[in-house]
């Protein structure tokens, strides 16, 4: 069982959640997100301001399907409300980082610059050390940040690279002399 999609989902005032042909699409204050839904999977019912999701078989991939998009649609409806912010940092000696037009260009000491296109939907906003990412659909938000992220990860003996602001970066001991 399902423990997120058996709990109905509270649809809050200037938000709209509409259900046709199996894509289910919310608009609130801040936009609009769509999705597609598995109909053959899960039975999604929109009453006065709740929605309530069950599967349609018991099994397993019906199951997961369930929660699954009990999830997307609470995020969706997250996120058109208020905007997800995923704030990164970097550190290091010479790294840098700045926003020309909608390209992150990242000096990361290599021989190059390491220049990332920001996707649509996201805003991108550089002070010193620290990339603020920030937009209303959560999997492009935190699929980006990982990619920014994964561009130079940070190392444990000096803690280099680039971190999530609230990720903790494990230190190890350099080498001993004798």
């Amino acid at each position: 069982m399902s423990r997120i999609g058996k709990k109905p989902i509270e649809i809050p005032e200037k938000t709209e959640v509409t259900l046709l042909d199996s894509i289910i699409t919310v608009k609130g204050p801040l936009g609009e997100l769509s999705k597609k839904v598995r109909t053959d999977m899960v039975d999604v019912k929109i009453e006065d301001s709740v929605i309530t999701l069950t599967p349609k078989n018991e099994g397993l991939e019906a199951k997961a399907m369930w929660g699954t998009f009990g999830s997307h649609i609470k995020n969706m409806i997250a996120g058109v409300n208020q905007e997800y912010v995923i704030k990164l940092i970097l550190e290091g000696v010479g790294f840098k980082s700045e926003v020309q037009g909608t390209t992150l260009v990242m000096n990361l000491g290599f021989s190059h610059q390491v220049k990332l296109e920001v996707p649509a939907g996201v805003k991108c906003v550089v002070e010193k050390g620290d990339i603020t990412i920030s937009g209303i659909n959560k999997e492009e938000v935190g699929q980006f940040a990982a990619v920014v992220r994964s561009k130079k990860k940070p190392e444990p003996y000096k803690g280099k690279g680039i971190r999530y602001s609230d990720e903790v970066i494990r230190r190890k001991e350099g080498k001993k002399s004798v």
